[in-house]
């Protein structure tokens, strides 16, 4: 009977223990995320480009100021996804102290039905930001010669909005614009020194 008695309260706890767990899953978001242990629901937004492999060495083609911007796809926008804004910055720089980088491209009102940008263009209505030259335009990798590559990202934003913005902003504006409309985020590098 005491050996009953004991088994019961064991089984009574276990299954309180398994009770609460399961709880705590559910309320971490229901076990959804990095391999079904619970996290963050991410949405699966990736971008690619034929030019070059992710992490990749960027060709001399889409380099400096002569070169042409590759072509990007994405795939995996979330729905309710209105347009995209794009931010191609070399992130192995800082200037005068700050944060700032070098920034190289700067798009948005990419429209939300896009899945990408054909070589050295822009869909109709994208709105192209000053760049680093201060010229609305595409400016390609130039980093020095040296053992050292530089890091290029291309930021893609897959936003819930399209943005009331002029073509002069910068780039704290576009963030600050961004700021609690961004529904996925991906990103993707290249590498170039001369």
């Amino acid at each position: 009977m005491r050996n009953r008695l004991v088994l019961s309260m064991l089984a009574l706890i276990l299954g309180l223990s398994v009770g609460v767990e399961l709880a705590s899953a559910q309320a971490r978001g229901g076990g959804r995320g990095a391999g079904g242990r619970g996290g963050l629901n991410i949405p699966p937004l990736t971008i690619t480009t034929p030019a070059f492999e992710d992490g990749g060495i960027v060709p001399a083609e889409y380099a400096g100021r002569g070169g042409i911007s590759p072509a990007l796809g994405w795939t995996g926008a979330p729905e309710g996804t209105e347009s995209y804004a794009i931010i191609f910055h070399d992130i192995d720089v800082a200037f005068g102290g700050g944060t700032d980088d070098v920034l190289h491209w700067m798009l948005w009102n990419i429209p939300g039905t896009a899945t990408g940008l054909p070589q050295g263009g822009v869909p109709d209505g994208t709105v192209q930001g000053t760049n680093i030259t201060g010229q609305n335009a595409y400016f390609g990798p130039g980093a020095p010669a040296g053992e050292r590559y530089h890091h290029y990202v291309f930021e893609l934003y897959a936003l819930s909005t399209t943005l009331d913005l002029p073509p002069t902003a910068s780039r704290q504006e576009l963030l600050a614009a961004m700021n609690g409309n961004v529904v996925a985020k991906a990103a993707y590098v290249g590498r170039f020194h001369q």
